[in-house]
C-alpha cells in the first residue's frame, strides 16, 4: 500500500488554489485527444467522429469511500475508473477526464498529489492515451471528487441498454461480487471500539485479503473489452455498478427482455454475484451463437419475459446497491 499523506505537508488553504494546481498539474497529462489541456478557460478535445459520449460520476467521503481505508491513490484510480467503464459500456474509447476536487481548508497537499497520481496511473494502465484535460478546485467540509469522461465512438453506432432480444446470450466481464466482500471485510475487520473506521485495521485486512479488498477500493475493470464487444456485434451493454441483478434488470426493462442467469456459471456463490456492487465489470447481451469476445463469458440468456430475472428458471428479487438506501442483497 502507498503510505500516508506526509505530516509535514502543507495544507491547501496555507498554500491555496494557484500553487496548489501548480504542484498537482504536472502530475497528469492531458491525453492524446487533447488539442488544448488545463491553462484557459476551457480544453479542447478532438471528436474525429462527429459525436462523443459523455458521463459524469461523483465520490463523497462518507457514502462513498473513507479516508481510513482508501489512500490518495485509491481515490484517484476508482475515481477514473468508475467513468471510464461507463464509456466503455456505450463500445466507445476513452478519451479525456475533466476532475473536479471540492476539500476542506486542511487537507494536506500530498493527499491531492496522491489522488493526481492514481488519477493517472488508472489512465495509464485502463485507458492508455485518454488524459485530464481540466477541472476545478474548490472548498468543502466533505472531500468530494467529480469527474466527467468523454469518449470516441470511432465511427461505431453507440451500445444502448435496448437492443437485447429474446435469445440473446447474455455475457459478463469482470469480477462478480469481489468488492462486496472486500467490503464486508472492511466493516467487519477495519473498524475500531467505537466502529469508526480504523486505518491500520484496514491496512492489515488488505495484505490479507489483496484482491478483494483491492476490488473494492482500486477496481480495475475491463475497459478494453466495451470496444471488443461492440465489435463482436453486441445488442446491449451496460456497467455493472449497482449489483449484477440490478443492472441487468435495467438492461432487461430498456430492451423489453427477461433474464435467466446460470448458476453455474456465477461461481461459488451465485447470490453475492448477483448482489454484489461496485465490481464496475461489463453486461452485454449477445446474438444466439455469437462468440464473445475475451474476457467475456456467458452467464445466462435473454427470455421473452420482460423485465423478469430469474436463476435457473426461478425467480430472483434484489434491490442491490442505492446511494440512497445502501446494499440490501438479493434473495432467490
Amino acid at each position: 500500500m502507498e503510505p500516508p499523506a506526509h505530516e509535514s505537508s502543507p495544507t491547501i488553504g496555507e498554500l491555496g488554489e494557484s500553487a496548489v494546481l501548480a504542484r498537482v498539474l504536472p502530475r497528469l497529462r492531458s491525453g492524446d485527444a487533447s488539442l488544448l489541456g488545463p491553462g484557459d478557460d476551457a480544453a479542447v478535445v478532438a471528436a474525429p467522429d462527429g459525436r462523443y459520449v459523455v458521463t459524469s460520476d461523483m465520490m463523497v467521503h462518507g457514502p462513498d469511500f473513507r479516508l481510513a481505508w482508501s489512500t490518495p491513490h485509491d481515490l484517484g484510480w476508482k475515481a477514473a475508473a468508475t467513468n471510464l467503464t461507463d464509456v466503455a459500456a456505450m463500445g466507445a474509447r476513452p478519451t479525456a477526464l475533466v476532475v473536479s476536487i471540492a476539500a476542506p481548508t486542511d487537507l494536506p497537499v500530498a493527499m491531492l498529489e496522491g489522488i493526481a497520481d492514481g488519477l493517472r496511473d488508472a489512465l495509464a494502465e485502463l485507458a492508455p492515451g485518454a488524459g485530464v484535460v481540466g477541472g476545478d478546485l474548490s472548498a468543502s467540509h466533505a472531500l468530494t471528487i467529480a469527474v466527467t469522461a468523454f469518449g470516441d465512438l470511432e465511427g461505431r453506432a453507440p451500445v444502448l441498454r435496448s437492443g437485447a432480444r429474446p435469445g440473446d446470450l447474455i455475457g459478463h466481464a469482470g469480477a462478480r461480487g469481489d468488492a462486496a466482500r472486500g467490503l464486508a471485510l472492511l466493516f467487519a475487520e477495519a473498524r475500531d471500539a467505537a466502529g469508526e473506521p480504523d486505518a491500520a485495521r484496514a491496512a492489515a485486512v488488505r495484505d490479507r485479503h489483496p484482491e478483494l479488498v483491492g476490488a473494492q477500493l482500486s477496481p480495475r475493470p475491463p475497459v478494453a473489452a466495451g470496444i471488443a464487444a461492440s465489435l463482436a456485434g453486441a445488442t446491449a451493454m451496460l456497467d455493472v455498478s449497482d449489483g449484477l441483478a440490478r443492472d441487468a434488470r435495467r438492461l432487461a426493462e430498456a430492451s423489453g427482455v427477461g433474464v435467466d442467469f446460470r448458476s453455474d456459471a456465477l461461481g461459488a456463490d451465485p447470490l453475492i454475484a448477483l448482489a454484489g456492487a461496485e465490481d464496475h465489470g461489463l453486461l452485454a447481451a449477445f446474438p444466439p451463437g455469437a462468440a464473445l469476445p475475451h474476457p467475456f463469458e456467458v452467464i445466462g440468456t435473454a427470455t421473452g419475459e420482460a423485465g423478469r430475472l430469474t436463476l435457473d428458471g426461478e425467480p430472483v428479487d434484489t434491490s442491490g446497491w442505492d446511494p440512497y438506501s445502501g446494499w440490501d442483497g438479493v434473495s432467490g
